[in-house]
């Protein structure tokens, strides 16, 4: 997870609680004898790094936290003993069915009696409430050693995994510094590497910070041109040289540059599409879609931004046995084979291999905005993969440029594009026919992707003092509190 904190006073904080790779992990080891990528860094035991939820809410807690510990785990623990289960949740269930009951305890711990739970029963999962009791008992020892430790260690000797008693109890989450840049006037807080999203919205916003959205028009054939043009040299950079700060110096302070995204502004023709295989990074230096995201602001206005994953949809799919928790496969964040693209179309470089210990690259993008005046004015997040940077980003200019109100912009409809492969992507409905055409008539490939572009939760605080938020309905979120 990455997690941005701004209290009310204005400090603000940067949480990287990130997996990072097992000590016996290698750069090659998801290549075939041909030295082709496989899938086990997609599913099973050896696609799972060292977690780092617990320590991270740990961390958090005991830095600002002002309630005690075992009082924010028991409702989890009540939620783990039993809830209703929902007509989103059945379906995702029964469509991952096949690739869940791979594996013996994720089938028992998801489809109790063989069957899928169906809507509106009663889902149990007692042996995550006992790990949660665990958890409230004993805080990170209770995950990082102990009882359930041993039965994660367990789980990897059965599966051939890589992950061992010392891999957790050497796993730390690091306060950073977070990326801070200005927009129009506006001050944004995000996540520092080894996310790569503060850096890379911050290209983004000062490349298309050179032009004057509104007057394009929102969704126009030229926004949307010039949002994708941005976006590719962005993302272009991103892949090669972004990467663990522990492991490598990543040139934040160039991506992050108004002069360095001046360079690359110049670079955009308006009347024509620039193919990505000619637009390489503009940094060279020498010698990381299932995530959930909660924006916050309490009655004293401090503020989080948290985003948290497994990466894909239920990850590895590997239960461990006796817990009732599913394994990440975050090990697919790295360049798992440097040049060729993962599982989200991302093409990473050497920055971004494989090393015992490293933290692989995210595109995770909490982000807490101040206004002119430097006061709190808007938390956001999303879920989304690779595609987390840009929906922050539409989110953020909806409101920013085209003055929407916190519904609106979370509701609009989003595009993507991440340099390779080359293509604007939008949602269903999400552009006009003649625009899509004329995009096409610049040179761009533009595709209507299935499914949704993001899971936005924000919150804006209005001029009076109270506060707005908004869930997204693309998956049925929650706003609650204010």
């Amino acid at each position: 997870g990455c997690m941005i904190i701004r209290l009310a006073a204005g400090d603000v904080y940067a949480l990287d609680y990130r997996e990072r790779a097992p000590a016996t992990s290698t750069r090659d080891m998801y290549l075939n004898n041909q030295g082709e990528a496989t899938r086990r860094s997609l599913r099973g035991h050896l696609a799972s790094g060292v977690p780092g939820s617990v320590m991270g809410l740990w961390e958090a807690h005991q830095r600002f936290g002002t309630l005690e510990w075992p009082a924010l785990v028991e409702p989890a623990i009540q939620l783990a003993r039993g809830f209703e289960v929902s007509e989103q949740l059945a379906a995702s269930l029964q469509g991952a069915r096949s690739s869940l009951e791979e594996f013996e305890a994720t089938r028992e711990a998801f489809f109790p009696g063989g069957t899928a739970p169906a809507r509106g029963t009663i889902f149990r999962q007692p042996d995550l409430a006992q790990t949660l009791s665990r958890i409230r008992s004993d805080g990170p020892e209770g995950f990082y050693s102990g009882e359930t430790a041993n039965l994660i260690v367990d789980e990897m000797q059965r599966g051939n995994g890589l992950i061992t008693h010392s891999d957790l109890a050497e796993y730390t989450a690091i306060w950073r510094e977070p990326v801070t840049f200005e927009y129009r006037g506006y001050t944004l807080h995000s996540m520092p590497p080894p996310s790569s999203g503060g850096a890379t919205m911050a290209l983004i916003a000062h490349i298309v910070e050179g032009y004057d959205l509104s007057r394009l028009g929102l969704h126009s054939t030229r926004m949307i041109h010039l949002l994708a043009e941005a976006s590719r040299r962005a993302y272009a950079d991103r892949n090669q040289v972004m990467a663990d700060p522990d492991y490598f110096q990543v040139p934040v302070d160039r991506m992050t540059s108004n002069d360095y995204a001046r360079t690359r502004r110049e670079e955009i023709s308006m009347s024509m599409a620039t193919p990505s295989l000619e637009v390489g990074p503009g940094i060279h230096i020498s010698e990381g879609t299932e995530t959930t995201h909660v924006s916050i602001v309490d009655d004293m206005r401090n503020a989080v931004a948290m985003t948290t994953t497994l990466n894909s949809l239920y990850g590895s799919r590997v239960t461990v046995a006796g817990t009732g928790f599913l394994l990440n496969n975050e090990m697919d964040d790295f360049s798992t084979r440097p040049g060729f693209p993962n599982q989200f179309g991302l093409v990473q470089g050497e920055q971004n291999a494989i090393e015992p210990g490293k933290r692989m690259l995210s595109a995770m993008s909490p982000t807490i905005v101040e206004d002119r005046e430097q006061q709190l004015f808007m938390v956001v997040g999303t879920p989304g993969g690779s595609t987390i940077i840009t929906t922050v980003f539409q989110a953020i200019i909806n409101v920013v440029d085209f003055g929407m109100d916190v519904a609106e912009s979370v509701r609009a409809p989003r595009i993507h594009h991440q340099h390779l492969p080359d293509r604007i992507q939008y949602e269903r409905g999400g552009l006009a026919p003649a625009v899509v055409d004329s995009l096409r008539a610049l040179g761009h490939t533009v595709e209507e992707r299935s499914g949704m572009s993001g899971d936005v939760q924000a919150i804006i605080v209005l001029p009076d003092g109270s506060l707005t938020g908004y869930a997204d309905p693309r998956r049925g979120g929650l706003s609650a509190g204010y």
